[in-house]
C-alpha cells in the first residue's frame, strides 16, 4: 500500500510551489511553513518531505531555520533535500533533525563524495534524488542537463547498496496534470526491491490510486493539496499516512 507524504518547498523562509522547477512561477501558499507542518500532523501525517529551493540553485543549505523549527514543534519525521553539497552540508541537516537526507545533483558530479555518505550515514539516512527531463537528469535546480540516462544512472546506485529514490519527471511538477507513472513502472520494473518515491504531477485522488495500482511504494505531492484537487480524508481511509517505524512503511531491501 502506497504512503503517502505531504511537501513543504520554501523560499525565502516561505512555503512555495513552483511549476517545472521554474523559479519564475513561485506561488506562496503560506508565509508560516511551521504553521503548515503542524496542519499536515494534526490531520494524521507523521512524515514530511521538505526542499530548501533557495540551496537547491546555491551551494549549500539556506533555510535550515524553518527545518529546524519544523522539526522542533512538530514530530514529523522530515526527509530534507535542497542545497546538500558538502560534508558539513548533510552532517548539518542530520543535527537540525532531518531523520532523512535528499542528495541530487552531488549524486551525479561527485558520485565519490556521495557513495562516502552512503558508507558512513547508511542507506537507510539517504534518499537518492533523480529529477528527470527527456529520460536524463537533471541538476542544480533542474536548471541543467547532466547527460546522464536515467535508468542508467539509477543501476550504477542500485549496483551500490542505494535503498530509496524520489524521482520527480520535471514535465509533470507543479502542472496537476497527472503523474509520470509508465516513468514509474519502468524502473521499479528495473528493479522491484527499491523503496521508489514517486513525485510530480498528482491532480487527484484517481491519480494516487493510479500510482498505488502501479506498485509505487510512496508519493510526495504537495500543490493538489493546496489547490484542493485531493481529498485527504478520502485518501486516510484507503492508504498510509503514518510510517510505522523510524523507517519507510514497508522497509526496503538493498536495491
Amino acid at each position: 500500500m502506497i504512503e503517502l507524504i505531504p511537501a513543504i518547498d520554501i523560499i525565502d523562509g516561505r512555503c512555495v510551489r513552483l511549476t517545472k522547477g521554474d523559479y519564475a512561477t513561485e506561488r506562496v501558499y503560506s508565509e508560516q511553513p511551521v504553521d503548515m507542518a503542524k496542519a499536515f500532523e494534526d490531520f494524521g501525517f507523521r512524515r514530511l518531505h521538505v526542499v530548501d529551493l533557495d540551496g537547491a540553485r546555491s551551494s549549500h543549505i539556506v533555510n535550515h531555520r524553518v527545518v529546524e523549527q519544523i522539526v522542533a514543534q512538530t514530530g514529523l519525521q522530515v526527509d530534507f533535500g535542497g542545497g546538500v553539497k558538502t560534508d558539513e552540508d548533510v552532517q548539518r541537516a542530520f543535527d537540525f533533525g532531518a531523520r532523512w537526507v535528499t542528495v541530487g545533483s552531488l549524486a551525479v558530479t561527485r558520485p565519490d563524495v556521495f557513495l562516502d555518505w552512503l558508507a558512513r550515514y547508511g542507506a537507510d539516512r539517504l534518499i537518492l534524488g533523480a529529477d528527470v527531463r527527456d529520460g536524463r537528469v537533471s541538476i542544480n535546480g533542474w536548471k541543467d542537463d547532466s547527460g546522464r540516462e536515467l535508468l542508467d544512472f539509477l543501476a550504477d546506485y542500485w549496483s551500490h547498496g542505494v535503498e530509496q529514490v524520489l524521482c520527480t519527471e520535471i514535465s509533470k511538477d507543479g502542472m496537476l496534470s497527472g503523474p509520470a507513472t509508465a516513468l514509474y513502472a519502468r524502473i521499479l520494473r528495473q528493479n522491484p526491491q527499491c523503496y521508489l518515491i514517486a513525485s510530480g504531477g498528482v491532480s487527484s485522488d484517481d491519480d494516487i490510486r493510479a500510482l498505488d495500482a502501479a506498485g509505487l511504494p510512496a508519493v510526495v505531492f504537495g500543490k493538489a493539496i493546496y489547490e484542493g484537487r485531493v481529498d485527504l480524508k478520502a485518501l486516510s481511509r484507503e492508504f498510509i499516512l503514518s510510517p510505522k517505524a523510524q523507517t519507510p512503511s514497508h522497509t526496503p531491501q538493498t536495491c
